[in-house]
C-alpha cells in the first residue's frame, strides 16, 4: 500500500525567481507568478502547507494590457471616511505607482486566507530593473507560452 506524501513546513525550500514583465500580458504574468508563490510548480505541493517561492517582478512600467484595459480597467481604494472611494484607471495608476497593477492581479489569484496573507508578502514588485535582492540570487523565469 503506498501512501500520499504530504510536505511538511520544515522541510520546504524556497527559491528566489526573477521575471522580466517587459512586453509580458498582465494576467498571463501574475497566474504563473501565483503558481510560483504557491509552490504548484513543485512535486510536493501541498494545499495545506506553504510550500511556494518568491517572486522578483521588474519592468513593471513596461507591462501590457490588451484591449481597451488601459483607460477602462478602475482600481478601487477606500479611506474608511464617508466618501472615502477612491478610484484610479489603469493607465494613472501605471503613470505613478507600476507596481501595484502587478500585486492586485498577483493578490487576486492567491487564496483569500490566513496562509495567503503569508503568501503575498514573497511578490516583489519594481517599477525599472533594479532591485535589492541580489544576494538571494535569483534564477531568471521564463514564462510559458
Amino acid at each position: 500500500m503506498r501512501t500520499t506524501y504530504m510536505a511538511k513546513p520544515g522541510e520546504v525550500e524556497r527559491k528566489w525567481h526573477i521575471i522580466d514583465a517587459e512586453g509580458k500580458t498582465l494576467g498571463r504574468l501574475a497566474s504563473e507568478a501565483a503558481a510560483l508563490i504557491r509552490g504548484k510548480h513543485k512535486p510536493q505541493f501541498t494545499p495545506h502547507v506553504d510550500c511556494g517561492d518568491f517572486v522578483i517582478v521588474i519592468n513593471a512600467e513596461k507591462i501590457a494590457l490588451t484591449g481597451k484595459k488601459m483607460d477602462n480597467k478602475k482600481y478601487y481604494r477606500h479611506s474608511l471616511h464617508p466618501g472615502g472611494l477612491k478610484v484610479t484607471t489603469a493607465k494613472d495608476l501605471l503613470r505613478t505607482k507600476p507596481e501595484r497593477v502587478i500585486e492586485s492581479a498577483v493578490h487576486g489569484m492567491l487564496p483569500k486566507t490566513r496562509q495567503g496573507e503569508k503568501m503575498k508578502l514573497r511578490l516583489k514588485a519594481y517599477a525599472g530593473t533594479e532591485h535589492p535582492h541580489a544576494a538571494q540570487k535569483p534564477e531568471v523565469y521564463e514564462l510559458r507560452g
